[in-house]
């Protein structure tokens, strides 16, 4: 028996909307974020407190964060079914896209005007990305301690170039201690 209660979406609107999210996603998949969050909040398939579990199960599983959220909603709204119908939407329009730039298109990859145009994409991805990140770190952290780490993190990775695995091993050993110490001062 499963823990989840499957939401009966049908699959061809689980199709659609995944493909519309892949289709106008660019940057990959933190530039996803809010576009899945936007269509599946929209339609009450997911609440706003189940979209950073579905980030956090899709950023520590292998893959492409993409496809790993794609994956995870899929599952969380039909199963099997649902994450295979999911992530084939979210992944056909880019693989037509790719497609359609090798076949006909390599001869402009040098062209000012295109070369101009990604440019201008650049800082749409960048905001893209920050602002769900943002949106959720103020919804589930309205503590000094969670931004100051959210800053701490951002400075050690952009400017420093600490590698995240290194963060990530710091604050699953420094949580632990500090549960383990309000464990030992509650028993008290």
């Amino acid at each position: 028996m499963s823990i989840f209660v499957f939401r009966m979406v049908p699959l061809v609107q689980i199709f659609a909307v995944f493909a519309k999210i892949g289709a106008f996603t660019i940057g990959g998949g933190y530039a996803m974020i809010p576009l899945i969050q936007a269509e599946l909040t929209r339609r009450g398939w997911l609440s706003d407190d189940e979209l950073p579990d579905i980030v956090a199960l899709a950023q520590s599983a292998p893959g492409v964060l993409a496809v790993n959220m794609s994956i995870f909603a899929g599952y969380r709204l039909r199963g099997l079914k649902g994450s295979i119908v999911a992530t084939v939407g979210s992944v056909l329009p880019s693989f037509v896209a790719i497609l359609l730039i090798a076949m006909f298109l390599s001869n402009f990859q040098d062209n000012p005007i295109v070369v101009s145009i990604f440019k201008g994409i650049r800082p749409v991805v960048v905001s893209l990305i920050a602002v769900p990140m943002i949106n959720m770190a103020r919804k589930s952290n309205k503590t000094w301690w969670a931004w100051t780490i959210t800053a701490v993190t951002l400075v050690l990775v952009a400017f420093l170039k600490v590698s995240p695995i290194y963060i990530l091993l710091v604050i699953i050993v420094l949580a632990t201690a500090f549960a383990i110490y309000k464990e030992r001062k509650w028993k008290r």
